[in-house]
């Protein structure tokens, strides 16, 4: 009997098993999708194998995304994926130099060679086997359909692959333009490869010889075609193995040789047992009904609000047409005189609206010949083509048709909510007029389109699945973020047993909060409005209804016709405007006669480039879509003369020449036309120009550009105006510039006197810290490449700098003097020119009553492959484009703002706004780049200020998708709203927005108790203590639980980060426990002030405080700066001594813990230990003398040398990372515990090093940054008070057997220069880097850093510089993980021991290689 190997691969959409003989021959293989039933096909697998091996003895190995689930139930080894496909590959294909892995859900690329590298993707399954097969179905094909059709492509579209949603709005779009299935499948397909090598070649470059494996590159050829000729892979730089989908269950079949044998018999036995008892990872929630009683009751309720059908037959009179073409069905419905339906339909359009249209119409003519149509109108995605095309009479925008029809159904209708496939919108109605419409513009998750794809994934309808949901038991809780975090957590609920209806009534709940947290924003259910009407596809479902229901406790209207209520509102609307005129509608004759035909080109009149299909109609005339703006529409349009100061202030910007280059005696220097280029390029254009240099320009932002830079961007949730930055470097290195200058901009100009401070945002500050470390041709090809950490604050600092900066091309100090003066003044001309500009507009408007938008964003968003046209569609609708800074100097900033005005280019958003808010003529439209962190701030405040005098917000997100349609619903619906609130004569009266803060008095601090959130548990148990012996009752809020996780999203902007939501949900939590006494209640929370948005987590909580009524709660800030002060809370000198011996010995005691538990011989003693040192500080804390604290650190560091050990080796793994991520428990998902029990020894810094951090920042800000050495001094005299104590704790470790000594912070200041300017200092900063550096310095090469899911200084300092560190130490083993409410604990669990598997291995490594020193 030979012993066999076995290899099982549980996947996110498929399971492999294979069995190979002593030689890795391949004996049997079994690929098969599971439908999301992992046990069952698990199951039948096994069993199929079994026929044929059922007498063998095997080893066995499970791996994949679901293998840890089938671990526990068939007690059989786990192998990660990524280390079993690099086993498979290292034996049967080891001359593989790159290998790239497509799965179902997961995304892998294995670097090989000396310096072996494993990445996969983390939270998104965007690029992979799902994406693709929702792809197809939107082709209304399947995967191989979708290959085969892309072997006969002509042209490549750019498709947004970051994220299926995303996708469909571009397919849907390039679909309803009449773009070739054969094109758009091969678009597909190259979308997958662009975000396969975006999100995970990092700057590391795809080259030499690649295997392809996994599922979909086996089965899919044009899919390895579009990587081959994307990487430009000669012929034998293929590797395209026999049997590639089986590779991974290979390489686990190869690995169990080391484990146990067993019989195939036992494991066929173990297939009926149950497995370990998993812990649940998914939370459950009610059911929808309790009962049958319960839904009868409920559909009793709904039944009552219906639109009878007429018999056309029996019907004569007049008959109104309203037709709703959708992104993806359409609609029409014709009403009688008194609103009842003579017709309807309600079908798919297959991306041929028009073609829909005709079919509807000659249906009606057959079925109705008698009844001629009185009056018609259109509405939706396709209204101006079915309207040129038909002659129809009246086209409206879609949300004032869905207004018309919902009050058909309630008069005084004051909120609407319609969920469609891919549209989500919420309309609130005042005084008749819609006041407020927001749509989910950048994503489509929680749409219809989800559900249906799910519902395909299982083999069921739409209707099937929900109804599914109905009465299950125990409905999952799936989140509210994105469709692929909830992917995830499906897959994850589906592997703890919940059942399709569980699945599907959690869905629906996820939908509505979806709609409810991230469309509507609404904080509070009662500010929906009380007559609420709710329609659109999805609501058909009674569990998406009742989940509405239950989630806004709320009754709410649905038609019987949800559906259709855009056609009805249209069908209201052709009767409002029938004036008695015949009809222009095509007759019956006419449409027999009718025809077009449709031809593609490309408009080339902007930057944008669009894809045009042009639709000629057999009367000659044409019609012309895919153009976002009129200029592709030719010689029908007369030129309109509507000011764009979007297009002058770009032009003014960069229409700069340049010397010729004889006339450039200092050569040339390369300047990317990128972020914060865009506010100061006109002074270094002038400050080179008179230094003799030839400035070049990097071209036009394009797609081109964008996909230029794709390999070697780090962050793959970074916004796209900073993606966009690496195709400006490329572009200038191929011009073979030499010289490149991009500064690191730190403070902007101080514009207004009264905002807080003059920051630029994190990203646009440190991006070129990040360019240097990631575009490998920089260094390969010696281009100099210059970032000064700069203030424009300061003159005299700036010059400073640059002096320094150019000294290599020998430029005096009077050179940069006069140069700069030079900047100086055109610098300001260009900024007084825009102001004129603008003021010039205003008159214009004003003299000929027109309206204009004030597009409000940053610099960078007036390019115009970033803001995708949006300035020439407003254009087109009859209103004048301003850009914020045109008109942010005609307004004031009413002070206090409820946020912290941190920002100088947000500062001016509250000025224009303000501005805005107080002029007839004006609009505001504000502009926000998808993955801002910054805008979870500025998008609230400048809605108050706007709202506070009855102002219509709208805020437009962008990205790289480039499909406005969106967009143009939403500039259309503002339009509308307003010509109709000017009809109504509607005048609002002025709010007063009250942003005055309560104080925390003396008096309070009598009898209040202070609330602080949580963030290190060692630490602040001690700091509670401090803080209580001071004369205040303060109580840290231990107990974290996922509730104030609920809290948090309820009443924090969506966008803002997860540390934000924690600290909100936790005091919000705690002040509806009933624990406290509301009325003697305080919270406290710190304040850095610096370029982080944490500065703004004080604005969200008193924002979050008010919308919970808990207005009346004084919060106190606590910041170095003394941004604000309270009276009854001050720091005392006796305070800050014993805070400090607090926080020391709190960290003293959790570093010597975490050296000494993993190698406890006696299980738990360690934690028993830290328990009573907790417990014996209390009384000493009361007031500590330096004594004491020199006695009980000595006494600490010998108490944890004493704990018996074993003596083993074990991999260090470091945690850096976003200070709450890194320390809180419940933040990071118990990461501690998680790695300490996958075998590991954890190195967690101190958290002193940050407040070290933060005091010694102010050194470089004095010495390079022009600010005050007042501030320097204080901060050096902080460090050595903080170093008087934390010599005594360096001095007992030294001395220990066990433990070293933290570095010093200007140690850690030296080591992370090496890298960066310790100019970068927002949220960890260089600190971050400095400590991943420490730790691979100290023998923790392994390193997890955590950040918050878009963490803006992590994409600089964390994720930005990993290949840096990589290219100084080629061992370092680093994986960036995100945390999010969202995010799935099973995909970091995976990529958690995809490091640990590395780390493993290299300390087998150093053993072998001691051993054979030692020989």
């Amino acid at each position: 009997m030979s012993l066999l190997h076995v290899g099982l691969d549980v996947g996110s959409t498929t399971v492999k098993l294979v069995v190979l003989n002593s030689s890795f021959q391949l004996l049997y293989g079994s690929y098969k999708r599971h439908f999301s039933d992992v046990k069952k096909t698990v199951q039948e697998i096994v069993m199929e194998g079994y026929k044929n091996f059922k007498n063998d003895r095997i080893t066995i190995m499970v791996t994949g995304s679901g293998g840890l689930s089938v671990t526990q139930w068939l007690d059989i080894p786990f192998i990660q994926e990524v280390v079993a496909s690099t086993k498979s590959i290292q034996t049967l294909i080891p001359r593989t130099q790159v290998a790239i892995e497509l799965g179902g859900e997961d995304a892998k690329i294995t670097y090989l060679g000396e310096a072996l590298e494993q990445r996969m993707n983390s939270i998104c399954a965007g690029g992979t086997g799902a994406f693709i097969d929702q792809m197809a179905s939107l082709l209304e094909t399947d995967a191989e359909g979708l290959n085969n059709l892309a072997k006969n492509h002509k042209t490549i579209y750019p498709i947004a692959s970051r994220c299926g949603v995303f996708a469909k709005t571009d397919v849907q779009a390039l679909i309803n333009q009449g773009a070739s299935r054969e094109d758009i499948s091969a678009s597909v397909l190259q979308s997958v490869v662009n975000q396969t090598i975006s999100n995970l070649a990092c700057g590391r470059p795809i080259k030499g010889r690649v295997a392809f494996l996994g599922g979909p590159l086996h089965f899919l050829s044009q899919l390895r075609e579009r990587f081959i000729e994307t990487l430009d892979l000669k012929e034998d730089e293929i590797i395209y193995p026999e049997n590639s989908q089986l590779y991974v269950a290979i390489g686990a079949a190869i690995a169990s040789i080391s484990e146990k044998p067993m019989s195939y018999e036992d494991l066929r036995s173990r297939l009926q047992g149950v497995g370990k008892k998993q812990e649940l990872e998914i939370k459950k929630i009610d059911p929808l009904f309790k009962d049958e009683e319960e839904y009868l009751e409920f559909k009793k309720r709904h039944s009552k609000h219906n639109i009878k059908d007429v018999d056309p037959k029996e019907y004569s009179g007049k008959a109104y047409l309203g037709i709703d073409a959708g992104s993806t069905t359409t609609k029409a419905v014709v009403l009688s005189e008194d609103n009842q339906i003579l017709y309807s339909y309600y079908g798919n359009n297959k991306g041929k609206p028009l073609d829909q249209a005709i079919i509807i119409l000659k249906n009606i003519y057959e079925k109705m010949p008698h009844i001629p149509i009185t009056y018609s109108c259109v509405t939706g995605y396709g209204e101006e083509f079915i309207k040129a095309g038909l002659n129809v009479d009246v086209g409206e925008v879609e949300t004032i048709a869905h207004y018309k029809g919902a009050s058909l159904f309630q008069s005084d209708v004051d909120f609407i909510l319609d969920i469609g496939g891919q549209d989500m919108k919420s309309m609130k109605v005042k005084d008749g007029v819609i006041d407020d419409i927001l749509l989910n513009e950048a994503c489509s998750s929680g749409c219809g389109s989800f559900i249906e794809t799910f519902a395909k994934s299982v083999n069921m309808n739409v209707g099937e699945f929900l109804e599914a949901g109905l009465f299950a038991k125990n409905p999952v809780d799936l989140g509210s973020r994105c469709t692929v975090f909830m992917n995830s957590m499906v897959k994850q609920a589906q592997k703890e047993g919940a059942t399709i209806g569980d699945i599907a009534a959690g869905l629906a709940y996820s939908v509505i909060k979806n709609a409810i947290q991230k469309v509507i924003k609404a904080r509070d259910p009662k500010s929906l409005g009380e007559k609420i009407v709710v329609q659109g596809g999805t609501f058909y479902g009674d569990a998406i209804l009742r989940s509405f229901e239950l989630i806004s406790g709320r009754e709410a209207i649905r038609p019987n016709i949800a559906g259709l209520m855009g056609a009805v509102g249209a069908a209201i609307i052709a009767k409002e405007r029938y004036k008695g005129e015949e009809s222009t509608i095509l007759k019956k004759e006419e449409l027999d006669k009718f025809s077009y035909r449709s031809t593609q080109g490309k408009c080339g009149k902007c930057g944008n480039n669009c894809l045009l299909t042009i639709n000629i109609f057999s009367d000659g005339n044409r019609y012309i879509t895919g153009n976002r703006c009129e200029k592709g529409e030719g010689i029908n349009i007369i030129e309109k003369t509507l000011p764009n100061l979007y297009d002058y202030k770009y032009k003014r910007t960069f229409n700069y020449v340049s010397l010729p280059l004889e006339k450039a005696p200092r050569g040339r220097v390369g300047i990317p036309r990128v972020l914060n280029m865009f506010e100061n390029y006109p002074f270094w254009h002038s400050f080179f120009t008179e230094l003799g240099f030839r400035v070049e320009l990097s071209k036009e932002s394009s797609r081109k550009v964008y996909e230029a830079g794709l390999t070697s961007i780090p962050s793959e949730t970074a916004c796209y105006p900073a993606k966009m930055v690496h195709g400006h470097i490329m572009d200038l290195i191929d011009k073979d510039i030499k010289f490149i200058f991009y500064p690191s901009v730190f403070y902007e100009e101080k514009e207004d006197a009264l905002s807080d401070n003059h920051l630029n945002c994190p990203v646009v500050t440190g991006y070129p810290e990040l360019i240097k470390h990631n575009i490998q041709e920089l260094k390969d090809k010696d281009i100099v490449f210059l970032n000064p950490f700069v203030t424009f604050d300061n003159k005299f600092s700036l010059r400073r700098e640059l002096y320094k900066a150019l000294k290599i091309f020998n430029i005096t100090s009077r050179e940069i003097k006069k140069a700069m003066d030079n900047a100086w003044k055109e610098m300001y001309r260009y900024k007084v020119d825009i102001r004129l500009q603008g003021e010039k507009t205003i008159k214009y408007l004003e003299e000929n009553n027109l309206k204009g938008v004030v597009l409000s964003g940053r610099p960078y968003h007036i390019d115009p492959a970033i803001n995708h046209g949006i300035p020439n569609l407003i254009n087109s609708l009859d209103m004048a484009v301003l850009t914020e800074d045109s008109v942010d100097h005609l307004g004031e900033l009413e002070v206090p703002l409820r946020v912290l005005d941190q920002w100088t280019y947000h500062s001016r958003l509250y000025r224009a706004a303000n501005y805005v808010s107080k002029s007839k003529n004006l609009e505001l439209i504000q502009l926000n780049s998808f993955g801002c962190g910054l805008d979870a701030v500025t998008t609230d405040q400048v809605q108050e200020i706007l709202q506070s005098r009855g102002k219509i917000y709208t805020q437009l997100k962008i990205d790289e998708v480039s499909n406005l349609g969106a967009a143009k619903i939403r500039v259309r619906s503002l339009k509308a709203a307003l010509e109709e609130k000017e009809s109504k004569n509607i005048i609002f009266k002025e709010k007063k927005i009250n942003n005055e803060r309560i104080m925390f008095t003396e008096e309070h601090r009598q009898n209040h108790t202070i609330l602080i959130p949580q963030m290190a548990p060692i630490q602040f148990k001690l700091l509670e203590k401090v803080f209580n012996t001071c004369g205040y009752n303060m109580v840290v809020l231990d107990d974290v639980k996922e509730e104030a996780v609920d809290e948090g999203l309820k009443y924090v902007n969506n966008d803002a980060c997860f540390p934000s939501i924690i600290v909100i949900g936790q005091f919000i939590s705690a002040l509806k426990s009933g624990k406290y006494d509301l009325n003697n209640t305080s919270l406290l929370i710190s304040q850095t002030g610096g370029v982080c948005r944490a500065s703004n987590y004080v604005g969200f909580l008193r924002k979050a405080l008010s919308e919970s009524g808990f207005s009346h709660v004084p919060v106190i800030s606590v910041s170095a700066q003394g941004i604000e002060t309270n009276p009854g809370f001050t720091f005392t000198y006796d305070m800050i001594k014993r805070s400090v011996m607090a926080t020391l010995l709190g960290d003293l005691l959790m570093r010597v813990s975490l050296r000494v538990r993993p190698y406890e011989k006696i299980k738990g003693s360690t934690n028993l230990l830290v328990d009573k040192w907790i417990e014996k500080l209390m009384i000493p804390l009361e007031d500590m003398k330096k004594g004491d604290f020199i006695k009980y650190t000595k006494e600490i560091v010998q108490s944890f040398d004493k704990i018996e050990v074993l003596d083993i080796t074990k991999p260090k793994v470091g945690i850096v990372g976003e200070i709450l991520v890194k320390y809180h428990p419940m933040a990071n998902n118990e990461l501690i515990d998680i790695l300490e029990n996958e075998g590991a020894e954890v190195v967690v810094s101190d958290l002193t090093d940050f407040l070290m951090y933060c005091l010694y920042n102010a050194d470089f800000k004095a010495k390079r940054l022009g600010k005050s050495y007042k501030e320097k001094i204080a901060g050096d005299i902080g460090i050595k008070y903080i170093e008087y104590y934390r010599k005594y704790i360096r001095e007992a470790l030294s001395n220990s057997e066990r433990f070293y000594p933290p570095l010093t912070i200007e140690e850690l200041g030296d080591l992370a220069q090496k890298m960066i300017s310790l100019g970068n200092q927002s949220g960890e900063g260089w600190l971050l880097t400095a400590e991943m550096m420490e730790l691979i310095e100290t023998g923790a090469e392994n390193i997890v850093c955590v950040q918050p899911f878009g963490c803006l200084p992590n994409h600089i300092t964390g994720k930005g510089m990993i290949k840096g560190i990589r290219d100084i130490y080629p061992k370092a083993n680093i994986i960036p993980i995100d945390y999010d409410p969202g995010a799935s604990a099973v995909n970091q669990l995976n990529r958690l021991k995809l490091m640990l598997s590395k780390a493993e291995e290299n300390v087998i490594k150093d053993e072998n290689e001691e051993e054979s020193l030692a020989k």
